[in-house]
């Protein structure tokens, strides 16, 4: 039969042949074909010959290539078929297809979608067609018979495809389906269609199986449904990744029916790969990637994920999207910090938010996840974090240093962000190997380059990386060794920082040593002075960190170290003896460096003692150093007043005169050194040979000896002998004044030194405690001779006054002995000290000075000045001796007994209190805990172990309140504001450390509420101060709105109304608030509080924005309209109560300056936010549910609390800047301008107070036309708007101001300048005309 179909096919005309299959029933045909087909024989011809004999014009010659067409497609569909005949069945098909009549191909087309939804392919073969048979329908034009319905081919097409999309897919064919919809011609509906369906079986497939899908979904979405295919592609992983999180942390058992996390790390992996190079090829796919996050950053960061951030990193390599990625990865990191700051200080905004995603965690989650050859991605985070680093790096810089504070609540977001980019790139450094390299080159080359501005961060940076890897680093050890050759370029703060960082890479390399080496011997002789210090400092820190055999172990000189991976023998017998050479060999280089200038000198000295504590084998070495040094300046004849050589220390070269040797500092350096040596070495020397310690000794001897000696010829000399009494010149501008100066400073030094010194070896006797007080007192008339000699020339003397020579841990024994020691047999000689109110004063201010100078630079001057665990140690004990002395001796006791001027000591103690919390707080965070068991403890002794923090902090909290109390239970005339004022400022860094749910805290608010209503007092820094602690407490337990609405009406009250003839009713709610403090103090408080809550709730609305335009669901967004939504409730309630504050604000009769000018500010915000909330109305308002009456409820309170007063207050303020003016009729010419100036900036805020009032109006229109409610009828439109000159008006005014400039110049001839002055006045009076 099929040779006969052949041979009739090849005949010229096909009539014999469609007559001869006519006359062919169905199951044969389809029975040939399946012979035909299986036996892989010409079934391409047979076909041809059928669709020669079966033209489309004849109804039958279609209905039976119909059937042919539905055989193939199961023949092909069976599976019985070779591959290349199939092939060549379905080519045949789909150039046949376009010729089908219209309703045979959607015949066609549902046979597909029935096979399709029933699951009746075998292999997806035949999918190839169906793509062609949905064209072809598109082109043909006439109405086609659909169901009951007659439909266009492109109706029919749509509907198959919904069809299609709306049924069952099976697993297996997926990704066919995908393909084969790319060549189907959709609409942007129909793509959105199949995209969502091609988004729901992700779900349903193996892992493997998505990269493959979301390829051919990229492929379809050129055809318009780019976004929807982004959003659902990251959702997917977004969900895969919590889940896998969540199965992790949860029960062990899970993890055997989990993902491994290496398969869904490279699937996650392959996809980005697979998003990037759709991006390279269509860029308005990477467009809507950003817009989509973007979108996302502004809700409530729900489409920020691991997964998103990891992709976006990876499109950093398509050049033309390289910049905006940084820029919104930036910008997202710097947002989730401050989102976070802004929730960790409102106790208001924690209890609507539930916790929020936290971006850094999720970066930091990427850097681990790329372990799994995620090289696209490494790059990327490399430049992120130094982008992060290099952005929000520190900035100020104090004493060279940048100030670092601790972790926690205190750092800023500019440093949260600073600290994850140096997180990512430590984490990036450990993870990969090949990108090492690249991190440390750019790392240094910061280092080298960027000497004006602070690199702190990236030294720490590059400390840690040192820390965790030095024998991996040795590998690109040439870029370390490169550095060096800057070194004497750099300031000497970057040389000691970049030298400490790579200290254990030192170790392990003996090559980096020795170019070290090489190049710091150079500097030492430099030309410049920076280049020699850094030589100085470097040589230093060699000495400090290679130990000579035989020093004492760390643990006894407390030095930390702990090098995890240095595993050379480096204190093995033989290198400690190159240790020793080497050493002894710096040694020799830095002798050299005493005949240079005094800051080299100086931080010789200043290093020495870290020197020895660490190496104590080099203490003959450093000892015979400064001995000989000190004996160029000592005089060692008895009899010789002074006993040193003070101007031999002092350099003349012409006209300049300088300081050449720093002898306070190299005495301060011997006292240290000898004490050190005293109390650690020569007790462990005691086994050793007799000759060579009695040798020892007698070298230390000498040294005791000249410090005895030096005292008690100081105590001897008189301010005479030195030539420094009050006759002596001290003037800064002549040369012997500058040497007077200098002398003096070093006299002063010298007296801090010897009064340690004295004061350490005394033991406790009476004979050396005189000595000390009369070193004091040689001290104190030097100090009051220059300070009265300053005052007088108004310059201030030498700096070094400012710092003293006492050791921290000398400042807290000598506070110690002075006011706690009470042992029997130290009472008389302490008496000695007692007695001296002077040196009891002095020796408190050093610990002020102490204090200060670690919250300003993170340090203090003197021995173990670096060492944290020694400062905070001293700082506690310093802290308990000074509160225990302010309590048990109040001030008011202190103060009827006095007759002396300055503070009282009492009062320097209490400050001395408040700086050390301040400081404790900033850079021991951490430690708070022990800090607070330090001070002396509740009386219940047994649950002082187990006290928690809060416990003891509101034991503190309860003394201060009781001093505080006492104080205001005083007099008038005994308040003492200075005291009141630390007073409060202890009691708000304490109030810090309470727990907000604790009952302590509690009480501690209504105390804090309770003083401020019962108590009047007429000082503003004490009610600032005092207010301030109030707002604090307030919104750590909830938002104070209803205290500002009281305030509000406090201030009022005490300032009258903008209307003279009305009666205000004084509400008294606090009576801190009086007439002195209403304003500007507390007025400017309740409006600086008004500002933040406004930010608060601009920032819940722009998060409601968030929710709204990220297509949640219909069900979701209906939610959000409704009036019970906590969210939008909170939001209306909390400017309902602020917009009654500003309404009693807007009637006060506030002074004219900065009140005036941060209200009218305010409302403008006010305003704006009010605004932003009926925008956001207006997204989500639905007009059969209109909006919900709390809304339409503070719409009408605005209109007639608010809009009218603002007007009125307008007026006031402009009335009462055009009468100012006039008062000064008869004043010179500046103060007019003055005036002017000042009238001119205060009236800025107003045009813009006013653009806001109209745009909440004009947007409160658009809401009424949405939601159907008239809200504009509680708005009284203004009549004020319309400026237009009056004539008349002008023309009297000109007149006024022709005879006031007539009236000047008959006053006031002689001033010349006055002649341009009527053409301003003339301006500020034509201002009033414009009404």
């Amino acid at each position: 039969m099929d040779q006969k179909i052949l041979s009739l096919a090849a005949e010229k005309t096909a009539d014999r042949l469609r007559e001869f299959l006519q006359t062919l029933k169905e199951d044969d045909l389809a029975s040939l074909l399946q012979n035909e087909a299986v036996k892989g024989r010409a079934v391409g011809a047979l076909l041809r010959a059928l669709f020669r004999g079966s033209p489309c014009s004849e109804e039958a010659g279609a209905h039976r290539r119909l059937k042919i067409y539905i055989c193939c497609i199961q023949l092909v569909e069976s599976g019985d078929l070779q591959k290349e005949v199939a092939s060549e069945i379905i080519g045949l098909l789909m150039m046949e297809a376009h010729t089908f009549p219209g309703p045979s191909l959607v015949e066609l087309a549902n046979e597909f979608v029935s096979a399709i939804k029933k699951g009746s392919l075998m292999n997806g073969k035949s999918l190839e067609l169906l793509p062609i048979v949905l064209t072809a329908l598109v082109t043909k034009k006439e109405n086609l018979a659909s169901g009951k319905d007659e439909q266009s081919g492109e109706e029919c097409k749509t509907q198959l495809i919904n069809t299609l999309c709306s049924g069952r897919w099976d697993r297996q064919y997926v990704i066919q389906l995908t393909s084969m919809f790319k060549d189907v011609p959709l609409t942007a509906e129909e793509a959105e269609v199949v995209t969502d369906k091609v988004l729901k079986m992700f779900s349903k497939l193996n892992l493997q199986e998505i990269p493959p899908l979301v390829y051919q979904l990229l492929v379809l979405s050129s055809k318009g449904s780019r976004k929807r295919v982004l959003e659902g592609i990251i959702a997917f992983f977004n969900e895969l990744d919590k889940q896998h999180k969540e199965e992790q942390s949860g029960d062990e058992l899970l993890d055997l029916v989990t993902v491994p996390s290496g398969e869904l790390r490279h699937v996650e992996g392959t996809v980005i790969l697979h998003i990037v190079f759709a991006i390279k090829l269509d860029c308005e796919l990477g467009r809507e990637l950003l817009k989509h996050l973007k979108a996302g950053q502004q809700g409530d960061f729900s489409t920020v994920s691991p997964f998103s951030i990891a992709l976006l990193l990876s499109v950093t390599r398509i050049q033309r999207f390289e910049e905006q990625v940084f820029d919104l990865l930036k910008a997202l990191v710097f947002k989730s910090f401050k989102n976070m700051q802004l929730l960790q200080g409102s106790k208001f905004l924690q209890n609507l938010v539930s916790d929020r995603p936290c971006v850094s965690t999720m970066i930091l989650d990427v850097v681990k996840n790329s372990v799994h050859s995620w090289d696209h991605v490494t790059q990327g985070l490399v430049e992120l974090g130094f982008i992060l680093m290099d952005s929000y790096g520190p900035k100020k810089i104090v004493d060279g240093r940048a100030i670092e504070t601790s972790s926690g609540l205190s750092r800023t977001p500019n440093q949260h962000a600073c600290q994850l980019g140096a997180s990512i790139l430590l984490e990036t450094f450990k993870i990969h190997e090949m990108i090492r390299q690249e991190i440390l080159e750019q790392v240094l080359n910061r280092v080298v380059t960027r000497a004006s501005s602070p690199i702190s961060h990236f030294l720490e940076l590059l400390s840690d990386i040192t820390m965790h890897s030095p024998l991996v680093l040795q590998s690109c050890s040439s870029k370390v060794t490169e550095s060096f050759d800057y070194l004497s370029f750099l300031p000497p703060q970057t040389v000691q920082g970049l030298l400490k960082a790579v200290q254990p890479l030192l170790k392990v390399s003996m090559s980096m040593r020795d170019s070290l080496i090489l190049v710091l011997r150079k500097a030492m002789f430099a030309r410049q002075l920076d280049a020699r210090k850094s030589a100085v400092a470097g040589f230093l820190l060699l000495l400090q960190n290679f130990k000579v055999l035989g020093s004492l172990s760390s643990s006894q000189c407390s030095q930390p170290v702990g090098l995890s991976q240095v595993h050379v023998d480096v204190h093995s017998r033989y290198s400690a003896a190159a240790n020793e050479a080497f050493c002894l060999e710096i040694m020799d280089s830095l002798r050299r460096c005493l005949g240079q200038q005094a800051d080299v000198r100086l931080l010789l000295y200043e290093g020495f003692y870290d020197v020895l504590r660490r190496n104590s084998q080099l203490a003959n070495s450093i000892m015979q150093t400064l001995l000989s040094q000190l004996k160029q300046f000592y005089e060692p004849r008895p009899d010789v007043l002074p006993p040193l050589k003070l101007e031999a220390c002092i350099l003349t070269q012409g006209d300049q005169i300088s300081l050449q040797e720093p002898l306070d500092h190299l005495l301060c350096c011997i006292q240290h050194c000898l004490a050190w040596y005293k109390s650690r070495v020569i007790p462990l020397q005691q086994q050793e040979e007799e000759e060579e310690e009695e040798e020892e000794e007698g070298f230390y001897q000498e040294l005791e000896d000249m410090l005895e000696s030096i005292t008690t010829r100081m105590i001897k000399s008189e301010l005479e002998d030195l030539e420094l009494d009050k006759s002596a010149d001290f003037s800064q501008s002549t040369g012997i004044g500058i040497k007077n100066n200098i002398c003096a400073s070093l006299v002063m030094g010298i007296c801090e030194v010897l009064i340690e010194y004295n004061f350490s070896i005394s033991n406790f006797s009476k004979n050396k405690f005189e000595d000390v007080l009369s070193l004091f007192m040689c001290y104190k008339k030097l100090s009051d001779i220059l300070n009265e000699k300053a005052g007088k020339g108004k310059t201030k003397t030498a700096n070094k006054t400012n710092d003293s020579f006492l050791s921290l841990k000398f400042v807290s024994d000598l506070l110690t002995a002075l006011f706690r020691d009470s042992t029997q047999s130290h009472e008389e000689s302490l008496s000695v000290l007692r007695s001296n109110t002077e040196f009891m004063r002095y020796a408190v201010s050093v610990a002020l000075r102490k204090a200060q100078q670690l919250k300003e630079t993170g340090r203090v001057s003197g021995p173990d000045g670096q060492n944290a665990d020694r400062i905070f140690q001293n700082l506690c004990d310093m802290t308990r001796v000074l509160v225990w002395r302010y309590t048990s001796i109040p001030t008011c006791v202190e103060e009827a007994g006095r007759k002396e001027k300055g503070k009282s000591l009492s009062l320097l103690c209490l400050e001395g209190v408040q700086r050390i919390l301040g400081a404790v707080q900033q850079f021991f965070q951490p430690r708070v805990p022990l800090f607070l068991r330090a001070l002396d403890v509740p009386d219940n002794e047994g649950e002082e172990a187990d006290a928690s923090v809060t416990q003891r902090a509101a034991f503190q909290i309860r003394q201060f309140q009781r001093s505080l109390l006492n104080l205001l239970n005083s007099p008038e005339e005994d308040f003492s504001s200075r005291e009141a004022l630390l007073l409060v400022g202890i009691l708000c860094s304490l109030s810090r450390l309470l727990e907000p749910t604790s009952p302590q805290f509690l009480q501690m608010l209504s105390w804090t509420s309770k003083i401020c209503k019962e108590n009047s007092r007429e000082d503003a820094l004490f009610c600032k101060g005092l207010m301030n602690l109030l707002f604090s407490l307030h919104i750590s337990c909830k938002s104070p709105v209803a205290l500002l609405r009281d305030l509000s009406q406090d201030i009022h009250g005490h300032l009258g109304d903008i209307d003279e003839d009305m009666e205000v009713e004084k509400t008294n709610h606090f009576a801190m608030v009086n007439l002195r403090t209403a304003a500007p103090t507390v007025c400017l408080l309740v409006l600086s509080q008004a500002e933040k809550v406004l930010e608060e709730v601009d920032w819940l609305i722009t998060k409601l924005k968030g929710h709204a335009s990220q297509g949640l669901s219909e069900e979701a967004s209906s939610q959000a309209a409704l009036p019970n939504h906590p969210m939008e409730k909170a939001i209306i309630m909390q400017l309902g109560t602020l917009l009654t504050s500003f309404h009693e604000l807007v009637q006060t009769a506030l002074p004219s300056g900065s009140c005036v000018d941060t209200l009218l500010k305010a409302l403008c915000k006010m305003y704006t936010t009010l605004t932003a909330l009926v925008r956001y109305h207006l997204q989500v308002c639905r007009s059969s549910r209109g909006i919900p009456k709390i809304m339409e409820k503070l719409v009408k309170l605005s209109g007639s609390h608010l809009t009218p007063l603002c007007y009125s207050f307008i007026s006031y303020v402009q009335n009462k800047k055009s009468r100012s003016p006039k008062c000064m009729g008869g004043k010179k010419k500046a103060a007019v301008t003055t005036a002017m100036a000042r009238a001119l900036r205060e009236t800025k805020p107003i045009p813009n107070l006013i653009f806001a009032i109209e745009q909440y109006e004009k947007f409160l229109i658009f809401l009424s036309k949405k939601s159907k409610v008239n809200l504009m009828q509680h708005m009284k439109l203004s009549t004020s708007r319309d400026f237009k000159i009056k004539g008349n008006i002008l023309d009297m005014l000109l007149r006024e101001e022709e005879e006031e400039d007539d009236d000047e110049e008959d006053a006031a001839p002689e001033h010349g300048g006055q002649s341009k002055e009527p053409a301003k006045k003339k301006r500020k009076k034509e201002m009033k005309c414009l009404s």
